[in-house]
């Protein structure tokens, strides 16, 4: 079961959620009684998903257009 905590209190607790989390609990986060995320353990199901691995283009780092270009490209793939 997931708890819900206020932003605020987050905030003011901040290490006490952190060893909540550790110990794999996960919360909603509200604001104002709207949910605005959700922290959850980074072991969880929910892992990053690899969209685009630029180190495969250049390893020495790229330009703002020319990863724009590979985007646009794997885009017309899909």
């Amino acid at each position: 079961m997931e708890n819900t905590i206020g932003l605020k209190e987050l905030r003011e607790k901040m290490e006490v959620w952190i060893n909540q989390i550790q110990k794999g609990k996960s919360f909603m986060v509200v604001r104002k009684s709207k949910p605005i995320f959700r922290i959850i353990p980074p072991e969880t199901e929910e892992q990053w998903e690899t969209i685009v691995d630029f180190t495969t283009i250049n390893k020495n780092g790229l330009s703002a257009n020319k990863i724009l270009k590979e985007l646009r490209k794997l885009n017309a793939q899909s």
